[in-house]
């Protein structure tokens, strides 16, 4: 594809650039809609499109190492892209996916994302009927209900909304939905503590039309009992390798603030002290059991091996919790320094925390890992 960045220093060179407006966009909550813009321009976007759809159908250890170099200067953006490339995936792989809007979405160069959270419902990787409902038109479907956390929603051009249908049998699914459709609200609400300029805002569909084929894929609610390996594995992995880029931008973030800061009573750098080189140490040893787990699945899944959702989850928990571990680690190494807001540290604190709470939690993924050993 023509000006599709490498994957590699290149992309670090695009982290950078977006490392200059992370804190303010942070501070203001503000989407970086800029960036997308750029990573549009380097063909980026489109990376896990099928070639069919003018794609490159990349695997999960290329997407995985662009979501990683980019979280080192944007979690917020990377977090929006995992979600693209992810989807993209997911429905080139898709048989229920009509070609034609497959091929549509991939070459429109615009975002798209599952909403599937709700305020009642939680996320559905726990169980339970959406509120959403899909009614049955003369020309389709119309769309009424109330999703949160959706991520990357002021950018958007595609929604994919999970909802229930108002038939006798009820079926459930996504629903494709364009975000410029009369009935579609953003409601921003999205103030919390880390990711801040994603953009996970309400998103609101009040008597929203859609065509009859934009029913993507929608089945007796029964048969969405086990989720689709593809899409464990992306998703785990993607947000694995997400995290592990915050924590590599905490780690070089301390590194040199050890390097510079020279306290008069020493009269020597910070770097020269023991304590702290065994400190770096440390981690250095978490960021490496992660690149390595990481590397080690992805290669398996392009390679053609199946990997088990006990063990995509066990990943992303390892993942996730050695990466809020390395960050915690830099903030007790530099005290005042990495908790001031004229600093990135404090910033990567605020967002690696939000590990936690993408799917699987860390509760989830132990107790389904745990039942598998005992055999309950």
């Amino acid at each position: 594809m023509d000006g599709l960045l490498s994957i590699g220093s290149e992309t670090l060179n695009l982290a950078s650039e977006f490392a200059k407006t992370a804190a303010e966009n942070d501070r203001e909550a503000r989407f970086p809609t800029a960036n997308f813009d750029r990573l549009r321009e380097a063909g980026l976007l489109s990376l896990t499109a099928a070639r069919a759809d003018g794609g490159e159908d990349a695997g999960l250890t290329r997407a995985v190492k662009l979501v990683g170099d980019i979280a080192q200067g944007c979690p917020s953006t990377a977090l929006v892209l995992a979600m693209q490339l992810i989807q993209l995936k997911i429905g080139a792989a898709n048989p229920n996916w009509p070609t034609h809007l497959r091929a549509r979405i991939a070459r429109s160069g615009g975002l798209i994302n599952a909403l599937r959270v709700e305020p009642a419902l939680g996320t559905p990787a726990r169980g339970g009927l959406p509120e959403t409902t899909a009614r049955r038109t003369e020309h389709g479907w119309s769309i009424t209900g109330r999703k949160i956390y959706s991520t990357g929603a002021p950018g958007l051009t595609w929604m994919l909304v999970w909802a229930r249908t108002e038939e006798e049998t009820v079926r459930t699914g996504m629903f494709l939905v364009p975000a410029s459709s009369r009935g579609v609200q953003i409601v921003e609400t999205w103030d919390q503590l880390g990711l801040r300029a994603s953009g996970s805002h309400d998103v609101l569909f009040t008597d929203v039309a859609v065509p009859a084929d934009h029913a993507l894929d929608i089945r007796p609610h029964a048969e969405w009992g086990a989720r689709d390996p593809l899409q464990v594995a992306w998703n785990t992995l993607t947000i694995a390798a997400l995290y592990t880029g915050v924590a590599t931008a905490a780690r070089n973030w301390l590194v040199q603030f050890l390097r510079d800061r020279t306290p008069t009573n020493l009269g020597a750098p910070l770097a020269a002290l023991p304590r702290m080189q065994e400190a770096v140490g440390e981690i250095e040893a978490l960021l490496t059991t992660n690149r390595r787990l990481i590397a080690s699945a992805t290669a398996d899944h392009d390679a053609g091996q199946a990997l088990s959702t006990d063990e995509c989850n066990l990943i992303k928990t390892v993942a996730a919790e050695n990466a809020i571990d390395v960050v915690q680690r830099a903030v007790e190494r530099t005290g005042n320094h990495g908790l001031a807001r004229s600093n990135p540290l404090e910033r990567h604190l605020r967002d690696v925390l939000c590990a936690r709470v993408h799917t699987p939690q860390p509760d989830a993924a132990h107790l389904a890992a745990g039942r598998a050993a005992l055999g309950q």
